[in-house]
């Protein structure tokens, strides 16, 4: 049996919020020798489109995914570059 990758982990948890795409690139290549990723930590960068963000302002919609990621945010995510958006929005970051 094939281990879960921590991508995948996220992808699951966040599938709470209904999104309609998610993007998930693992940069903790990037970041080998950053004093931050000496606690195994990876670096993330996540794009997500949910309609649950309509009417959200940006705080709240990182609240979200930071709520829907739980403890990964704490240990196992180092750092998470969120681009959170509602359908109909920009792609742009």
């Amino acid at each position: 049996m094939n281990p879960v990758s921590l991508a995948d982990e996220m992808r699951a948890r966040l599938s709470a919020l209904d999104p309609s795409s998610i993007e998930i690139d693992d940069e903790s290549a990037l970041h080998a020798g950053h004093a931050g990723a000496a606690s195994g930590g990876g670096h993330f960068r996540l794009a997500l489109t949910s309609a649950r963000f309509t009417g959200c302002g940006k705080i709240a919609r990182h609240r979200m995914v930071y709520a829907a990621l739980g403890d990964l945010m704490r240990g196992r995510i180092h750092a998470l570059a969120i681009h959170a958006r509602a359908p109909g929005e920009p792609d742009a970051g």
